[in-house]
């Protein structure tokens, strides 16, 4: 870039903000020559341009894995293995991040782009189908408040303690209210922390399993 380059930049942001966020450097050309220095300013990792989505979804997870130093362990697995979630959300990437994740962890996932799709499989789905949902809050059609209020109130039983959890880029206490006062269990922020959402479906799965 013309007035500072991309490692100048990243070294600048770690002053500020720390290290508690990915940063990805994106190049045309080999980082070879400059991927010492870029470390040790705090680089996690590098994807060549042009993008293709399924490189950067591949650097994205390795890059959180490297920021977080987390591995699934085998009590997780063992924790969540043929538990069924449903995972809401709109964008592709952030889907299939949450996906791998879910999936390493043991879970068997199922997707929806949007709160109307959501709604609509846990309508068509048998009562006990999903142990949890991952709430998106921002979504063109129906936003995650609506589509959690809609499946709290459809006729049947197992809604009204099915663990659904909200996921949001914003992390203000107002939307954390709005969140809880729409029937969602709990909130996570983005980008997600393996650590709290495992912990946290964990907690509320075990909770609805007792309850049914």
């Amino acid at each position: 870039m013309p007035t500072a380059d991309g490692v100048e930049v990243v070294r600048g942001i770690r002053e500020i903000a720390g290290d508690t966020a990915p940063a990805i450097v994106l190049s045309t050309y080999d980082w070879g020559e400059i991927e010492e220095e870029a470390k040790a300013a705090g680089v996690t990792a590098f994807c060549s341009k042009p993008l293709f989505l399924s490189d950067l979804k591949n650097v994205m997870i390795h890059a959180n894995r490297v920021t977080t130093s987390q591995e699934v362990s085998m009590e997780d697995v063992r924790s969540f293995m043929g538990s069924r979630i449903l995972v809401v959300e709109d964008n592709d990437l952030n889907r299939e991040i949450a996906v791998e994740f879910l999936q390493e962890a043991g879970f068997q996932v199922e997707t929806a782009a949007d709160g109307t799709f959501a709604v609509d499989m846990v309508k068509e789905s048998e009562e006990g189908y999903y142990d949890a949902i991952l709430m998106d809050i921002q979504m063109p059609i129906m936003d995650g408040y609506v589509a959690t209020q809609t499946i709290r109130s459809l006729p049947r039983k197992d809604t009204v303690n099915l663990p659904i959890i909200a996921l949001s880029a914003n992390a203000f206490e107002e939307d954390r209210e709005r969140a809880v006062k729409s029937g969602m269990n709990a909130y996570l922020a983005k980008p997600l922390d393996e650590d709290l959402m495992f912990g946290t479906l964990e907690k509320y799965i075990a909770l609805h399993r007792e309850i049914h």
